[in-house]
């Protein structure tokens, strides 16, 4: 590979070329005066806080995941405790004992976004491992062993007597496909989406990079399903139908003060999803993002104009249930729970 390729090649033009690596603020900024205006209209900076009357602040930022979580109907969710700090490793094992929870499972903290300290346990070194790096309460989580990941993101207006699906993102693990000759290094550098994770993957793998892959074998690299992690988010928006909008819909309606946000979960297959018979893994509210516009290809300008609507939405929801007697959280604790959250997520 000659110099100008490998300039072209590199992580920072790899990056450069595809908006959906860019800074989550350069997408954000253009919609800034938007959501001003939405301010003025409400006279409230914060008006989002009505979104979801069910979660602190809607859901946008400094909200317990646990908490969260637990609005849901049990069937639609694994098995999922809260260990709080500060804690041994056999103080977390009798904990999931007690709760009858076994390896592997999902750890990740009660406090964060973007799959931040999100990790897949399967031993009590990685227990060890989790507890030197974490410095806030987190949740272990039943694995949900089920082939596929999708993001749902649901609307109701309160005005309204039924909601819908509007975004639906499948999830594709970060994996490489062996070809017989190529060590998993190579292949891994070789790969764009996984050359970005080349320092993690380095560190998790470092004993495995000399291998070569035999040829047709796909190695998962990544098997949580987040952007920042590597996964490739896909446009399914094809899949939303009045069924499956309906089955969201009986869902939502069961969880108190939810009207706007995503549902993070697994299904055996379409069929199940359409159908409702889903685990959520995880709920977001009004923080989280309709994710397809992170498919491959999306069009900056289609991205935006997703994400004006979106906002539409949150304030139209908003404004609703201030009008049926919610009332928007006042800056100052705005500013407060903010603080309170940056402070603890900078902690790990």
């Amino acid at each position: 590979m000659n110099f100008i390729s490998r300039i072209f090649h590199s992580n920072f033009f790899i990056k450069v070329r595809s908006w959906e690596y860019w800074p989550f603020g350069i997408l954000q900024a253009p919609l800034f005066p938007y959501w001003l205006w939405l301010s003025l209209k409400t006279r409230s900076l914060v008006y989002f806080s009505a979104s979801n009357p069910g979660i602190l602040m809607g859901g946008m930022f400094g909200e317990s995941k646990f908490e969260v979580l637990e609005l849901v109907p049990e069937p639609y969710k694994p098995k999922t405790i809260l260990i709080k700090l500060p804690v041994t490793v056999d103080g977390v094992l009798h904990k999931l004992q007690e709760s009858g929870l076994i390896f592997p499972l999902i750890f990740k903290p009660d406090l964060g976004e973007r799959g931040w300290m999100v990790r897949k346990i399967k031993n009590p070194q990685e227990i060890e491992n989790y507890l030197a790096e974490i410095k806030i309460d987190f949740l272990a989580q039943e694995l949900v062993d089920l082939p596929l990941e999708f993001g749902v993101f649901y609307v109701r207006y309160p005005s309204e007597s039924s909601g819908k699906v509007t975004s639906i993102v499948g999830k594709e693990m970060l994996s490489v496909t062996g070809d017989g000759t190529k060590t998993l290094r190579q292949l891994i550098l070789e790969k764009e989406r996984a050359k970005l994770q080349w320092e993690t993957l380095k560190q998790v793998y470092h004993d495995q990079l000399s291998g070569v892959i035999p040829s047709g074998e796909k190695k998962e690299l990544v098997s949580i399903g987040n952007h920042c992690l590597g996964t490739k988010f896909l446009n399914e928006n094809h899949l939303i139908s009045d069924k499956l909008s309906a089955s969201f819909d009986n869902i939502s309606k069961q969880i108190e003060g939810f009207y706007f946000g995503r549902f993070d979960l697994r299904v055996a297959n379409v069929e199940d999803l359409e159908n409702g018979r889903v685990k959520i893994v995880e709920l977001n509210g009004c923080g989280a993002e309709p994710a397809h516009i992170y498919h491959p290809g999306f069009s900056f300008a289609k991205a935006l104009g997703v994400l004006w609507r979106h906002w539409s939405d949150i304030y139209r929801i908003s404004a609703e249930n201030h009008k049926r007697g919610v009332a928007y959280i006042s800056f100052q604790e705005a500013r407060e729970i903010y603080q309170k959250f940056k402070a603890l997520t900078a902690r790990s």
